[in-house]
């Protein structure tokens, strides 16, 4: 991201700042550079895709901004926690509290009902059963699951499986929710009503800020913002203009 881009995005009042990030792994002995310098700022509020090909970096970015991954160098800010002055624990806490992760792969528990697998995040925060209980029921009826609550995951189809994966992600009312390719898995028509699901949190849950990868450019125009990763490296930016003309959005 350039400078003029990356001051722009500052003065908007930024949730979430990422600077001069580089992320390796190493494959044998060869060194695989991930993330080469990467600056960006993510509004409260604000909706970003990440957009990319296949090894451009977008899920390494998301896995960074969400504590799952550690920078080589780089500092990444989150609601006003420095991410690299948390411990193991501390970063633990953090990301069952106030992140909301939703993944291609849906990662329910199978042996858990779809009710016990909403739950999950609530109960490991230490919240009173009966209250996580109650939340989780309301947000399977958001989710239009509230007929499904006492199956087993086995028992859904791929789109229920992600829609109880996004009522989960929301159980401890995160303010950022991360989504790495939430629909790859699914096909177009039932991709679509996942997409509406994000589109919903997105226009009534005014405060909560979603950061999503996605490949498929008709899935990124979706967000107010759109981030085009390559070689990681942030190469493009599109509808940050506009946002900054209307930081209300």
């Amino acid at each position: 991201m350039n400078d003029t881009v990356q001051m722009n995005a500052s003065s908007l009042g930024a949730f979430l700042t990422i600077k001069d990030v580089f992320k390796s792994y190493w494959l044998d002995k060869t060194e695989v550079r991930v993330l080469q310098g990467v600056d960006l700022c993510v509004q409260r509020g604000e909706w970003v895709a990440l957009l990319g090909a296949s090894g451009s970096g977008k899920t390494t970015l998301l896995d960074i901004a969400g504590a799952l991954a550690t920078p080589d160098k780089g500092s990444v800010v989150c609601n006003g926690e420095d991410y690299a002055s948390l411990s193991s624990r501390q970063r633990a806490f953090f990301r069952n509290l106030k992140l909301g992760f939703v993944f291609q792969a849906y990662h329910m528990l199978p042996e858990l009902s779809v009710l016990e697998n909403v739950m999950l995040p609530g109960l490991l925060a230490g919240r009173q059963k009966i209250t996580i209980k109650h939340l989780s029921e309301k947000l399977l009826e958001r989710v239009g699951l509230g007929h499904r609550k006492t199956h087993r995951p086995n028992e859904l189809s791929g789109g229920e499986q992600q829609r109880a994966a996004i009522a989960r992600a929301l159980v401890n009312d995160p303010n950022l929710l991360l989504a790495d390719e939430p629909t790859g898995n699914l096909d177009s028509k039932t991709g679509e009503g996942i997409l509406s699901i994000f589109q919903e949190l997105h226009k009534q849950d005014k405060g909560r800020t979603i950061l999503m990868v996605t490949h498929d450019h008709d899935v990124a125009m979706l967000a107010d913002r759109i981030v085009e990763l390559k070689d990681g490296q942030i190469i493009r930016t599109q509808g940050l203009e506009a946002l900054a003309n209307n930081p209300n959005k």
